[in-house]
């Protein structure tokens, strides 16, 4: 009588599940051996325990040799399997490329007003809206631009009144120090008789006198 089918699941017993692990993997080992001996193939094995200890077999001249190998070939077919998918990639992305081309040339063409003969009346109207819409924002830019203009020209504007009024200040600063200076120089004479009249004309007519004196001599005075 023949035994029933057994299910694989994780064995939970933890002696169990090692003893089961070493008896399967010297098992497989074996089998790896024995299909490189007799099939003269290049077999490689790599096992990792629970616990992380490494197992492995080689039938190649070593383990790195045979992984090397295997990433050359690997690599090989993909770079095979690539440019079949490649250019065809870029064939379709060249055929989105040009319709969205021919769409804006033929959309620039309708703004000029050419090759508008096979539309319709609602394809016209939509563009003459579009041309609305357009001429608005350029409109709106352009005020935009002019109130920009102003406001850079008020600003200028103000300081240059600014600098006027600094440099008034100080005009007046300098002329209020320059009078201060003149009259600190002037004789100390009170001011109603410096400016009085009779004052003046003594002050000329004694001046006179000196300088007659200066040059006529004594006996004729």
């Amino acid at each position: 009588m023949g035994r029933g089918k057994v299910e694989l699941k994780r064995i939970e017993n933890k002696i169990n599940r090692q003893v089961t692990f070493a008896k399967r993997r010297n098992g497989l080992l074996k089998k790896a051996y024995e299909l490189s001996l007799l099939c003269d193939a290049e077999v490689a094995l790599i096992i990792f325990s629970g616990r992380g200890k490494l197992y492995e077999f080689a039938s190649g001249p070593s383990m790195e040799k045979t992984i090397e190998r295997y990433q050359r070939y690997t690599y090989a077919a993909l770079e095979a399997d690539r440019p079949a998918q490649d250019e065809q990639s870029r064939h379709q992305e060249y055929v989105e490329l040009k319709a969205k081309v021919e769409v804006l040339q033929r959309t620039q063409r309708h703004f000029l007003g050419e090759e508008l003969d096979h539309l319709g009346i609602n394809d016209l109207q939509e563009l003459e809206n579009q041309l609305g819409t357009s001429l608005k924002r350029v409109r709106s830019r352009q005020n935009q631009h002019i109130l920009d203009q102003l406001s850079d020209l008020q600003k200028k504007e103000e300081m240059l009144l600014e600098a006027n009024d600094e440099l008034s200040r100080k005009l007046e600063e300098s002329n209020a120090a320059l009078q201060r200076s003149w009259k600190a120089q002037e004789p100390n004479i009170p001011y109603s008789l410096h400016h009085s009249p009779e004052v003046t004309r003594e002050v000329n007519v004694a001046t006179s006198t000196q300088t007659r004196s200066a040059f006529v001599p004594g006996w004729m005075l």
